[in-house]
């Protein structure tokens, strides 16, 4: 194959090789470097999806196809969603350039089911799952900060991943929690930590010993990391763990229910939607209603009515 697109013709096949192509189209793009792998990932399955086909001159449907191949391999509608959605950025970026139409227009990514994908745990579990961490440790103290920040915050997991000690800050004489949220370059975003979330924290600074300003707030206690900062996976697997030990073991139940709980919590409280909003830094309401809708679906279920019409 040619080392770059032929333009102007719909009758030229994609140009290899693969990793020439992907380096192109990526530095096209005005996002994030650690979108940017993403976006590469995405991308060179798609291309070796291609190649291993043999398809010379991929069609609309030929991205059809693909969709399909997703759907095949189990992924959620989210993921093929964000397949798709590189797929399409990548062909306008060809088109763009003169060397292949824009055969993805249109195409759709999956359709989303409704709901969340994840639950949130109810009052009562949320309680337990609390009492159930001993703090005589200083895991446990750790385990114990992380967990009840989550419950009370609704920060996001990668959010715990980037706080530093440094990021609590007072302000009017109430402790903030400054945070890279979703999306974000700089911790411009905040949550409120009342007494009951703080003291904790400290708590376990106090038996870990504070460190430098820039040290990561919650720090890995393995032995192949000890003291760094801990991961993605590794502050899933300490809350799935967590939950196992008061035997919840669901895929629906994971880290990321944590931040479900807290808006949940928040909304059964008493707090307005867009109170809830504001703690949860959505960006559309609409996500919010959805906790809302299912709150409210539950408590006015009609179904309890049936029950006492029928019970006369």
């Amino acid at each position: 194959m040619d080392e770059h697109p032929i333009k102007a013709s719909t009758e030229v096949a994609l140009f290899s090789p693969v990793e020439g192509m992907i380096a192109g189209f990526l530095h096209s793009l005005d996002i994030r470097p650690s979108s940017k792998e993403t976006y590469r990932r995405a991308l060179k399955q798609f291309l070796l999806w291609l190649e291993a086909r043999k398809e010379m001159h991929p069609s609309p449907q030929t991205i059809m196809e693909y969709k399909n191949h997703l759907r095949g391999k189990g992924l959620s509608s989210l993921s093929i969603s964000a397949y798709i959605v590189v797929v399409r950025r990548f062909f306008d970026w060809l088109e763009s350039s003169g060397g292949y139409p824009n055969i993805a227009l249109g195409v759709k990514g999956a359709k989303r089911a409704k709901g969340f994908r994840k639950d949130p745990l109810t009052l009562s579990q949320a309680k337990e799952l609390l009492a159930s961490i001993g703090r005589s440790s200083l895991l446990g103290l750790r385990d114990y900060a992380l967990i009840n920040l989550l419950l009370r915050t609704g920060m996001r997991t990668i959010e715990i991943i980037r706080a530093d000690t440094a990021d609590i800050r007072q302000l009017g004489g109430e402790a903030l929690f400054y945070i890279q949220g979703k999306g974000r370059d700089e911790k411009d975003e905040f949550v409120v930590l009342t007494p009951e979330t703080l003291r904790p924290i400290y708590e376990y600074l106090k038996a870990r010993g504070n460190g430098k300003k820039d040290a990561p707030l919650f720090q890995s206690q393995s032995d192949r990391n000890r003291g760094g900062r801990l991961t993605t996976r590794a502050l899933r697997y300490i809350i799935k763990e967590r939950l196992r030990n008061i035997g919840i073991d669901s895929e629906r139940l994971t880290a990321h229910s944590l931040r479900h709980t807290a808006i949940t919590l928040a909304l059964q409280a008493g707090a307005t939607v867009q109170e809830a909003q504001a703690m949860a830094r959505h960006a559309n309401i609409n996500t919010t209603l959805i906790y809302a809708h299912n709150i409210d679906r539950v408590k006015d279920a009609p179904e309890r009515k049936i029950d006492a019409l029928l019970a006369g």
